[in-house]
């Protein structure tokens, strides 16, 4: 079977009527829940950006209170989580700036996490790795908004 190519697909889609495509666009919000939680973001959460930034802030922050200290093993485990957590957010979005405030949000986490994350070389390449990903989208931006972001940075 063959996949139709995605302008094939918007082609079909804005010849259909919107009641078969509303019955599509339910279909696919029941078959994944990556794509019900898409489906959440652009119809509820999109017109609202710092609100959502606010929320999935919140979410950071419950994830690292189950952060279990006593095994490091473990805590590296939940930090993957909250990390894969954070970048499926941030692909949600799309958007530069909350890209950078949500990995920054996720240094500082676990810069104050006590965890002494510099001891283990994964966590630490993670975390080494946010800060090059920061790096790079602020150089995407305008000087203004780089200038704002690199004080942040600096701060870490």
């Amino acid at each position: 079977m063959e996949i139709a190519s995605l302008s094939n697909i918007k082609k079909e889609l804005k010849n259909l009527p919107p009641e078969v495509l509303q019955d599509l666009i339910t279909k696919l919000a029941k078959y994944k829940k990556d794509n019900k939680e898409l489906l959440s973001y652009l119809l509820f959460e999109a017109y609202n950006e710092n609100e959502y930034i606010r929320q999935v802030k919140e979410e950071i922050d419950l994830e690292f209170m189950s952060l279990n200290r006593s095994s490091f093993y473990l805590a590296k485990k939940t930090l993957r989580k909250v990390l894969k957590t954070t970048k499926k957010h941030i692909r949600f979005s799309g958007k530069k700036e909350t890209e950078i405030e949500l990995l920054l949000y996720f240094c500082k986490k676990l810069k104050n996490s006590r965890l002494d994350y510099k001891r283990s070389r994964v966590v630490f390449n993670m975390y080494l790795n946010q800060v090059k990903r920061i790096q790079k989208v602020i150089s995407m931006l305008h000087e203004d908004l780089q200038y704002d972001y690199n004080q942040e940075l600096e701060a870490l």
